[in-house]
């Protein structure tokens, strides 16, 4: 696959980019963390720039984003309650549960699709429990682009300054993601101990 996406970056360029992390957003499988540096790598090598390519890898996210948020808004809070109407006393889950994280993606999904934007995998999935939660349009796009923003800098730089060795940052990359979903893993854990414990109290 890597072979496949430097050849269509390099022969379609800024438009390669775009469709490439647009794509990568969508399929989440296809990782930005080879898109983006080999895209600064190009820059040492073509007539393209780091502001260049930062500026189409950003619009191709946004737009992929967009795209998934919208599956999100197909997937909302109402659908889900059908299906927990059937399936609830298996998965031992209630409308109220569902309504409960609604309201906290409500009041924290901002931070949280900020954060996420910058963190392999979930950076593309978080724009369907965005779009579930009907986050507004217009902060989900504004934090969506700052988080996309942060994450394509660093990496399209780095590829640029390593140039030939820009492969290099896939190593890092692996050890940054496996502590960033440590840190998520720990989270959800944690989470999910105090809502059953309040839900015991309550009972």
């Amino acid at each position: 696959m890597e072979s496949w996406i430097t050849s269509f970056m390099e022969q379609y360029g800024y438009i390669g980019v775009f469709l490439m992390i647009a794509l990568e957003n969508v399929f989440p499988p296809i990782p930005s963390e080879i898109i983006l540096p080999f895209g600064g790598f190009m820059t040492t090598y073509t007539s393209m720039t780091v502001p260049g390519v930062i500026i189409a890898s950003t619009a191709g996210s946004v737009v992929g984003a967009v795209i998934l948020y919208g599956i999100g808004l197909l997937l909302d809070v109402e659908r889900l309650e059908k299906i927990i109407d059937r399936w609830g006393h298996i998965l031992r889950v209630t409308k109220e549960d569902i309504h409960k994280a609604d309201a906290w993606f409500d009041r924290y999904g901002i931070w949280t699709v900020l954060f996420c934007r910058m963190v392999p995998l979930i950076r593309s999935l978080i724009s369907i429990p965005a779009g579930m939660s009907n986050m507004k349009f217009v902060l989900f796009l504004i934090f969506t682009f700052i988080g996309t923003l942060i994450w394509n800098i660093i990496l399209v730089s780095v590829g640029a300054a390593l140039g030939d060795n820009w492969h290099a940052i896939t190593n890092f990359m692996d050890v940054y993601s496996n502590i960033a979903y440590a840190i998520i893993a720990v989270g959800i854990v944690v989470f999910v101990f105090f809502f059953f414990r309040n839900k015991r109290k309550k009972a």
